[in-house]
């Protein structure tokens, strides 16, 4: 018998542990993100395994925020393979409240509330993006139809505009004042724009059935987009439990707005997302009127049936308003919030939340925070 040269068997062992670790890699891949993390304690090839694959998921972007006196300009990432936050490039300049979108693999803000000028902090129409493998946000057209705050951004599923369009569904257009306790909810919107980012056209489309700012809002696998909660035009500001679904409602084909029943809890500065079973979530967030506030850690989960129905969700870990929530390989990750610093995780297939070990940096722990959270394909490979 003819033994292998010594080169040949350390090849060959070498081989074998590659093919290892690419199992491990697929494993964790049908396992999810929490799944995955657990198999980094398996041995080492479950661990390189694993943490290959998560190197391939997107990180949970956050940016802009509030520190209690001024607008932030810093941008974080939640590298999920390290379980780290990452500096990215800042904001041109600071603003919270606003909303953002991820189009084409970019990311872009619109609107918000900018940096204090004497004693006000001037709502703004401007838009900002930063496009994989970019080190600066980049200005866009803004938008010519008004500042606004509060608002929602969806993108849309198209290829006929150069760089994208987005539905800029609510928000508010009135200025605060630099006093606290301030209201600037007075002129609530139930505008609805189509934004076309090369151009800053914004064409009017139907009005939501409600005004609505700081809301939940998400698109579903199909296309129409959910909206639920906020503060309405109600002169209390009393949070809202309607909810409204745009999409297809004519027999020509154009979309409208049509009522979605009640959710189970009313709230204002909660989060919404779609869940990997098509369920879209509306999470967290404050109930009440603007001057008696409850916090909330109670989560609930829209249906779309025959007419629709909400199903409560296992609570979170803290109550949680104005935080950062994205959707990643078959979990719910937040981060944040009104005085946290904490993030945890909702995996889907154990129907639990689990602490994350990943608080954010002390300066985000401030009232307001605003905190704006989504996934992006890799913002450039200097970033992860």
């Amino acid at each position: 018998m003819v033994r292998p040269a010594a080169g040949a068997a350390t090849n060959c062992a070498a081989r074998q542990v590659a093919i290892l670790i690419e199992i491990w890699c697929i494993i964790a891949e049908h396992s999810g993100f929490v799944g995955a993390w657990r198999l980094t304690g398996v041995c080492k090839a479950a661990r390189q395994g694993a943490i290959q694959w998560l190197r391939t998921l997107p990180g949970l972007v956050v940016f802009g925020g509030n520190d209690g006196s001024d607008a932030l300009v810093e941008v974080l990432k939640l590298n999920l393979a390290t379980l780290g936050w990452e500096p990215m490039p800042s904001l041109n300049i600071g603003t919270y409240d606003h909303a953002c979108c991820s189009v084409r693999g970019a990311l872009v803000v619109f609107g918000g509330i900018g940096v204090m000028e004497g004693d006000e902090f001037p709502i703004t129409s401007r838009v900002g993006m930063i496009s994989a493998g970019s080190e600066v946000f980049t200005k866009l057209p803004p938008m010519p139809y008004n500042e606004i705050s509060g608002a929602a951004a969806i993108a849309v599923d198209e290829s006929v505009s150069a760089a994208g369009q987005v539905l800029l569904i609510g928000g508010t257009s009135t200025e605060p004042t630099g006093i606290e306790g301030f209201e600037y909810y007075a002129d609530i919107l139930d505008t609805v724009h189509l934004v076309d980012l090369a151009t800053g056209v914004c064409t009017p489309q139907a009005a939501l059935l409600s005004s609505r700012v700081f809301f939940a809002a998400a698109q579903l696998p199909d296309g129409r987009v959910v909206c639920a909660g906020g503060y309405g035009d109600d002169a209390d500001l009393k949070s809202l439990s309607s909810a409204e679904i745009f999409g297809p409602g004519t027999l020509d084909g154009a979309w409208a707005w049509t009522r979605l029943p009640a959710m189970i809890v009313s709230r204002v500065r909660c989060r919404g997302c779609v869940m990997s079973d098509g369920r879209f979530a509306v999470l967290g967030g404050e109930t009440g009127d603007h001057d008696h506030r409850t916090l909330l850690p109670w989560c609930e989960a829209l249906v779309i049936d025959d007419g629709g129905h909400w199903d409560p969700l296992p609570s979170m870990h803290a109550a949680r308003a104005d935080f950062a929530c994205a959707v990643v390989a078959g979990c719910i990750i937040v981060a944040g919030g009104d005085y946290l610093s904490s993030a945890e995780v909702y995996d889907e297939a154990l129907g639990r939340w689990l602490r994350l070990p990943c608080d954010l940096p002390n300066r985000y722990v401030t009232r307001r925070m605003s905190l704006t959270g989504m996934t992006m394909q890799g913002i450039g490979s200097a970033f992860l």
